[in-house]
């Protein structure tokens, strides 16, 4: 279908988000994750699910942050201290995760930090909370290539192999700009800046669609060629990764807006919703279809419902905070644990690395995580967000 039909299609199904539904999903959220604390005590839930289960784990995925921004969401949309005294217990985990400087060496210390310390920041005022956001930025910025002007994802530094940057990192900058204005250091925002400027001629493409991830020429930072990790090939486009591009730019324009928001924008949003199938939530690459289907992945749906939500009070795309909404419905009534006692997850069927094998038709952290902070945004407007 094309992007009209399908924006219409999520407008109708927008129309079904009443406060009574909204409050039954917080409620259902809340009520799964105070169940999963049981569980998880002091550790950490695995990346994604196996056959409906998390794993436990320490603090030692890129993906924990998320586990505990769900836990500050559940203590401010109940103010139970069960909720905070957890987050509170996991803040600990991360400030001596950096501490160690264990399984640092990337460039997710947004995903991991934002989420738990950030968030306890916003809860608390603890100076040391401000602290370690702080060293948590330094952290990050160690990884900066001024050949290029990225921020290197993965792999040692330098190496030619590695030289890249992927477009998941728009959501880790956030991290460098509330730095800059907890320390009043303005070089944290300029390295931001000179990423954020990067992808855009980078892995976002002319016409709105997206590679994964691009290298970059270690000795002369010239800009080389688009490439896939996730996706289905260099020259598909990977559903998730279509969406932390229309959640990424305008949760970092929040902080760039002396400059003109990226007029780009629109055609990313449209590329995302012009390949929505039936049920309106993507399949994991938008090579397959309803005609040649294969795993979906609720995820990228989740976060481009968070993406259209911060869009929506910039003004940037028409009829967003509907099309969101939308989103929202057809996840809440088709793809949550809900009436699954046995699912740990509250997202089902959504794909972590599909080539690998891993999390595939799981729930993952992240989906989770998207979903409530989309609900969270929904019920509460002026809400704070972590990023």
């Amino acid at each position: 279908m094309s992007v009209q039909q399908n924006k219409q299609r999520l407008l109708e199904c927008s129309k079904h988000l009443s406060q009574k539904w909204l409050q039954e999903q917080l409620q259902f959220c809340i009520a799964k994750i105070r169940h999963n604390m049981i569980r998880f005590q002091d550790d950490f839930p695995s990346a994604c699910a196996t056959d409906g289960k998390y794993r436990i784990k320490g603090n030692d995925d890129w993906t924990n942050g998320f586990w505990t921004g769900m836990l500050w969401m559940c203590y401010e949309q109940t103010g139970d201290r069960v909720f905070f005294e957890q987050a509170t217990r996991n803040c600990e985990s991360f400030k001596q995760r950096l501490a160690d400087h264990y399984i640092l060496d990337h460039h997710d210390i947004g995903f991991l930090y934002s989420l738990s310390i950030g968030a306890g920041w916003q809860q608390t005022n603890k100076e040391t909370y401000k602290e370690t956001l702080i060293l948590a930025a330094d952290r990050l910025i160690t990884r900066y290539q001024e050949k290029g002007e990225f921020i290197q994802a993965w792999g040692t530094l330098g190496d030619p192999k590695e030289y890249r940057l992927i477009i998941d990192s728009l959501i880790n900058l956030p991290l460098l700009f509330q730095a800059s204005q907890l320390s009043g250091d303005l070089k944290y925002q300029a390295i931001a800046q000179k990423h954020f400027d990067t992808v855009l001629s980078t892995v976002i493409k002319p016409d709105g669609t997206t590679y994964h991830t691009y290298y970059f020429d270690p000795e002369t930072g010239m800009k080389t060629y688009g490439a896939t990790h996730q996706g289905n090939s260099d020259e598909s486009i990977w559903a998730r990764g279509q969406s932390w591009a229309v959640l990424g730019i305008p949760l970092d324009y929040k902080y760039l807006t002396n400059r003109l928001f990226p007029s780009i924008y629109p055609a990313i949003v449209d590329v995302f919703l012009n390949h929505l199938p039936n049920d309106l939530i993507p399949y994991w690459d938008f090579d397959f279809n309803d005609a040649q289907p294969d795993a979906k992945d609720s995820s990228a749906a989740a976060i481009v419902a968070c993406g259209l939500l911060e869009a929506s009070s910039l003004k940037v795309y028409p009829d967003a905070e509907a099309c969101a909404k939308g989103l929202i419905v057809q996840l809440g009534e088709y793809y949550t644990s809900r009436d699954k006692i046995n699912e740990e997850g509250l997202l089902l069927h959504g794909v972590y690395a599909y080539h690998e094998g891993k999390g595939v038709d799981e729930a993952n952290l992240w989906g989770d995580y998207f979903y409530f902070e989309a609900l969270m945004r929904i019920a509460h407007p002026e809400w704070n967000r972590y990023w």
